[in-house]
């Protein structure tokens, strides 16, 4: 490792190309705290992949400087769990939306959660579909009137926290992409974490959700670690929190260590896929059987 490589800032995983978000919009928050978090925790451009969504954020791919994969719209999840079991040396991060993640990807949320694989799902959540002008999203208030919405929403919206603890993730967070330091600090635990991280990020879209503004969450959000009686690894505790709506918790509501997905794979146990030599490997008798 030369001098260089130690010494990496937060702008070294910039690209040439500026972010093309509205000013003012959430996405900022979240890309900073990124990459300060990567910074921290001392890796390189190459030993990460992040894997977007469609969407606002989903443009990530283009003003950030690590290995990246542009999914089809709530396939991000699966497309990351494939990458890590090539090569479960790698870091692998999903920036995805609330409709991407809670909305069509919502099946693949679940079934990621259960699994304990070991990897981290940052969701943009603007509870609002931002790059298609502005309609109601799964995490949509109640009554949030929309283009879509006109009158309106009539459902009850996902809650991402109570879905992630319901699901068996090993370590569920929120943050507020109006506070960077402390969402950086979230996404350093989440990477950290041996299983699935999930960290909620609530997202002020500027331009189309007009109700949950900066000023909105900020009169609202609190953090779990100064509540001397909360205890990360207490599940029922962990819903009570996630139910919570006049307030809105951020921090991390759960956190527990258990077996990943990849600990009961026999054929990553010495060394990742990607590493295995394949050359005398012969499947046309595999292949003969099917066709």
């Amino acid at each position: 490792m030369n001098k260089k490589e130690t010494e990496l800032k937060p702008e070294d995983f910039n690209t040439h190309i500026r972010p093309t978000w509205c000013l003012g919009c959430g996405n900022y928050g979240i890309w900073n705290a990124m990459k300060r978090a990567l910074v921290t925790l001392g890796l390189k451009n190459h030993q990460v992949l992040a894997v977007y969504g469609i969407g606002c954020s989903g443009n990530g791919t283009n003003f950030t400087k690590t290995y990246a994969f542009h999914s089809l719209h709530g396939r991000s999840l699966p497309v990351a769990t494939g990458a890590k079991l090539a090569n479960h040396k790698l870091n692998v991060i999903v920036m995805a939306g609330d409709g991407d993640g809670a909305g069509i990807g919502g099946n693949h949320f679940m079934h990621t959660c259960r699994r304990n694989i070991d990897i981290t799902f940052i969701m943009h959540d603007n509870r609002i579909y931002g790059l298609t002008t502005g309609q109601a999203s799964p995490t949509s208030d109640q009554g949030f009137k929309s283009k879509s919405t006109p009158k309106g929403v009539l459902e009850e919206p996902v809650n991402p926290i109570a879905l992630a603890l319901s699901s068996g993730a090993t370590f569920v967070a929120r943050g507020f992409s109006g506070q960077v330091k402390h969402l950086s600090g979230l996404m350093v635990e989440a990477i950290k974490h041996n299983g699935f991280s999930f960290v909620d990020v609530l997202q002020p879209c500027v331009t189309f959700n007009k109700k949950n503004t900066y000023e909105w969450y900020r009169d609202r959000v609190y953090k779990l670690e100064d509540e001397p009686d909360y205890k990360s690894d207490d599940l029922m505790q962990a819903f009570e929190k996630s139910q919570q709506k006049d307030k809105i918790p951020i921090g991390i509501f759960y956190k527990i260590d258990k077996p990943t997905y990849e600990d009961g794979l026999k054929q990553i146990e010495r060394k990742p896929l990607v590493d295995h030599v394949i050359s005398d490997v012969d499947i046309n008798k595999l292949l003969n059987e099917y066709f």
